[in-house]
Order: C-alpha cells, then structure tokens, then sequence
C-alpha cells in the first residue's frame, strides 16, 4: 500500500486529544448533572431506562467514521502496475558568470543575485527538459550536470557565490567550450541550448565568438542574456572583514564594469536560432524566455523510464465514515423494553 499525503496522518492525533477525552468528559459531566438535577430514586429509574453501552458504541462509531475520513485524506492506493513512460525534451545548461563584476549593483540587488533569482523562475517553469549549470570566472566548473532532479538544481543554484570559482577573471570562450565539450552529449547533434547569462567583460582574450561558432556546429543554440549598464557600466562593491564597504580599485582607480553588448550579440548570432536578450539595468522573466524560446521549441526522445502506477482507494474510506455516521444516528441510546 501506498500512501500519496502521509502528512494527513498527524490527524489522527485529534482522536487522542482532544476528541476521546472529550468524550470521556462529556459522560462525566452528564452524570454529575443528573445527580444535581434527580434525586437518587429518581436518578435509578433513568439510569435503566439508558445503556451505557450503546452510548459507547455510539462514540466509536462516530470515531472510527472520524478516523476513516483521515485515512481518505491519505489518498490510499495499492495494486501497483508497471509502465514505461517514454520522456521528451531538451538539453538546457544554464552558464552562470560569478566574477567579481557580476557584483556590481546596477540591477538590484546585484546582477548575480538577480541572475539567481531568474534562474529559479525558470526552474518553476521547465516541464521534461534536463537542466545543467555550469559556473564561470577565470576558469569553469560544473555545478549539476544534466538532470531531470530539479530539486538537485535548486539546491546546487542556492550554493552558488563569487566564489564558486577558484580563479579570478572572466574567461567567457573557454566557458562555452567546457559546457560543449563536457556537459552535453556529443552523439546527438540537435536540442541542445545554452543561455548564457553574464555582462561579457572577457578579460583573458578568450576568442568568446569562436568558442559560439565551434559550438554551433554541434548543434548548440546559445541565448545570450546580457546583465548591467552598457555605457558607464558600474562599480565592483567589497565588503571587508568588518563590514565596512568599498570599491573595487585597479591600480589606484575604480573599477567600473560594463555591459559589452557587441560581443554577446555575436556570441548568439554564430549559432543557428540564437537569440540575445538586453536586459541591462532592467528587469526579465527568464521563465517567460524558457517558455517563448526552449519549451516550444523541438524535443528529442530521452531515456525512458519505468514508474509503478497504483490505484487510488480513497473512496472506500469516505464510504466507510459516512455509512458507520448513518450507522450511529439510528443507533438508539435507550434500552430496549423487556416486556
């Protein structure tokens, strides 16, 4: 047997308390009023014309009603039958940008925490495609490989940082490369989709636009989500040790990040169907994008899975309480005449 709410079991707790002792309370309570209200002679002939023990049987009747309604609740099944479920979908890995430039606070509150915040958008809507992430600064690190566990993803979205990298810098092409070469299958050559969210301040000459073309040709479509301001750009705030806060500086300068959209509007261009989004200081749904770009667009057969299908019972639960409820309503508390 398979239970599909086991929470709706706690319920059963108000039988313990406060419904039995509620009872018991109630019966006590009764016969101490009729001793106040009958005198003793009085209060025998009452008493024999009144069964206790069908005043009990009425109190479970009405319990055990109660406690088969929980058990509907439950939604009880069993029987359980095998079938294959044959699964449709897409490759899609996120490429996060965590360098220090993705600190800056021209999107509110930074644009990394707002690309995390896109991202679960997104994962609120995804629906049969796998999902990857893959970090970058300096150097790339895959933080969930393609997966169905969605839960997996959120868990490994949540622990992602500035300092999910162990190398400073911004390396965008060798980024791409890595989610091509490592992350996605190499047999199959369609459904594959990178959205690349970051400001593309490649400062290691990392031929990003290359790195788009070589994928592409694997069958790979980048949607370039393009974060901060494209003309001033912004400063890199740094919190120290004892909270106080301060800029990024270079040489005795500010550091200001910008948005270089040139380079991200190529990145999308070299692959077939890829699109660049220009979100800059504003705002974006990247689960409306997922729904507009990725969700409609085809799917390939994954790897089919077999799940035990059971069959819901919850029906003769709700049966059983409502007839043991007629039960008790017919039930008579007095006596019956023995004459």
């Amino acid at each position: 047997m398979r239970f599909a709410d086991y929470n709706a079991f706690f319920l059963l707790f108000l039988l313990a308390f406060p419904i039995l002792p509620l009872y018991l309370w109630a019966f006590w309570r009764k016969k101490k009023m009729l001793e106040i209200l009958a005198e003793n002679r009085l209060l025998v002939s009452i008493n024999n014309s009144v069964s206790i023990s069908k005043q009990v049987l009425k109190a479970i009747l009405l319990m055990v009603a109660f406690a088969a309604v929980i058990i509907a609740l439950t939604r009880p099944a069993w029987n359980p039958k095998p079938r294959d479920v044959k699964r449709h979908g897409r490759d899609v890995v996120i490429l996060l940008d965590v360098s220090k430039s993705m600190l800056a606070e021209d999107i509110k509150p930074s644009r990394l925490e707002r690309a995390k915040l896109a991202v679960r958008d997104l994962m609120e809507k995804i629906n049969g495609d796998r999902i990857g992430i893959v970090t970058f600064a300096g150097n790339t690190s895959v933080k969930c490989p393609l997966t169905q566990d969605y839960a997996f993803a959120r868990l490994a979205l949540n622990q992602i940082s500035t300092e999910s990298t162990t190398r400073g810098g911004t390396n965008v092409g060798d980024a791409i490369r890595e989610a091509a070469n490592k992350v996605f299958d190499e047999q199959v050559k369609e459904y594959k989709d990178i959205i690349l969210i970051t400001d593309c301040n490649d400062s290691e000459g990392s031929f990003p636009v290359q790195a788009a073309q070589d994928a592409g040709a694997k069958g790979i479509r980048i949607i370039a989500v393009g974060l901060g301001n494209p003309d001033e750009g912004a400063r890199i705030p740094i919190v120290g040790a004892d909270g106080t806060k301060s800029f990024l500086k270079y040489d005795g300068r500010e550091v200001w990040a910008s948005l270089d959209e040139n380079t991200l509007r190529q990145i999308a261009a070299a692959t077939p169907g890829g699109a660049y989004i220009p979100v800059q200081t504003g705002t974006f749904d990247l689960g409306q994008i997922y729904s507009n770009l990725i969700y409609s667009a085809g799917k390939r057969e994954l790897e089919a899975t077999t799940i035990l299908e059971y069959d819901e019972k919850f029906q003769i639960f709700i049966a059983l309480g409502l007839i043991l409820i007629v039960c008790e309503v017919f039930v008579s508390e007095r006596k019956k005449d023995e004459n």
